[in-house]
């Protein structure tokens, strides 16, 4: 081989990881917030997704540690009241949890006094309104988006959230829709919200019909925070330290971060956000599967460790096929065979892995 293409390969390579060292080093580090007189450390949170941010997805979170909070998946707020709190993998909470925020997916007339209520009497101690999904699914039905959108069915929903929940109350949003006047309908929005009395915003900025294939606009932070006195909750395209870093003066007017689609690939991110931390990747996965199954009825967890391996995969070289084989098996013993295999080759992890279009 020749030398000289292998020196500056190396000098390339020993640049680059300088370069992310720097990053990660001037990277705001969000160590603490407080929220409604409730201190968190870090203050660097785990994000809902649906189908994801179930009880076992969130154990595993937290006995990594290194997590401020965790969110559930979006719940509809009405089938709380039919749900068993110490069996739903959706209501459930382990032991090890830092505090777990229910994201609700509700709409005008949802019975709010007796959902709320049986949410504190649960002993949950969080609550997260989802005015973000735009799935035309939650649109149908008036929730997510459209609720965002009914200025007056907001303001109906927001005062009945505050007038029955004593505790932690946050919003997620995104910037609207793409029209010439989103700029006043989210001033006008942001005005309400925070007239209702809603402790903190979660903001992803992403016009709805963005989804995820345009970058998430950080720089407009410091606009909203110009029109808000609310605090803010950064999210969206926010995959680490060394993202934060290069983000570093956008986020400022941010007294938190929120990551989603990149701690499912990483579960250990969080703890690794300031030092490396040992990972046996195969150790993890087969962790989740055990937890899901403890959780979920088996085609049930066998759906759910497909997913996670969708995003899962992506740490690895070969990953891709990984994905493929698993999501052929019929079977929790095919899956673990496929699995087993595949870790027995000790797959190095990537440095960046790629969850963008997953």
């Amino acid at each position: 081989m020749n030398r000289s293409w292998t020196d500056q390969h190396s000098k390339i390579q020993n640049q680059k990881f300088k370069k992310s060292r720097r990053l990660i080093e001037s990277a705001p580090v969000f160590d603490v917030c407080t929220l409604r007189g409730r201190v968190f450390r870090p203050a660097r949170f785990s994000a809902p997704l649906a189908g994801f941010t179930h009880s076992a997805f969130r154990r595993l979170v937290a006995e990594f540690g290194g997590c401020g909070a965790v969110w559930t998946e979006m719940l509809a707020a009405p089938q709380i009241l039919a749900e068993d709190f110490d069996r739903s993998p959706w209501l459930k909470r382990h032991s090890t949890e830092p505090l777990t925020v229910y994201q609700l997916m509700v709409r005008d007339g949802d019975p709010l006094d007796r959902i709320l209520g049986r949410l504190e009497a649960a002993g949950v101690e969080a609550l997260d309104l989802n005015l973000a999904c735009d799935a035309l699914s939650v649109r149908a039905c008036e929730a997510g988006s459209a609720l965002f959108e009914k200025l007056d069915a907001l303001a109906s929903v927001l005062e009945q959230a505050r007038r029955h929940w004593p505790g932690l109350l946050t919003v997620k949003i995104r910037l609207g829709s793409r029209r010439p006047d989103w700029e006043s309908r989210l001033r006008e929005r942001l005005m309400l919200i925070e007239a209702q009395g809603v402790d903190a915003v979660i903001v992803h900025p992403r016009f709805f019909e963005d989804k995820f294939r345009r970058r998430a606009r950080v720089e407009l932070l410091s606009w909203i925070r110009s029109i808000t006195a609310l605090p803010l909750i950064a999210n969206g395209d926010l995959a680490g330290p060394e993202q934060v870093g290069i983000r570093a003066g956008h986020l400022e007017p941010a007294c938190a971060i929120m990551i989603g689609r990149m701690a499912i690939a990483r579960p250990w991110l969080f703890a690794a956000w300031v030092q490396p931390v040992p990972i046996d990747a195969g150790a993890v996965w087969h962790r989740l599967l055990g937890y899901l199954l403890e959780d979920f009825p088996t085609a049930t967890a066998l759906r759910r460790i497909k997913m996670f391996t969708k995003y899962y995969a992506a740490n690895f070289a070969f990953g891709h096929r990984f994905r493929v084989d698993l999501q052929s098996t019929q079977s929790i013993q095919e899956a673990r065979a496929v699995a087993t295999q595949f870790f027995a080759r000790r797959p190095a992890l990537l440095t960046h892995p790629l969850v963008a279009g997953l």
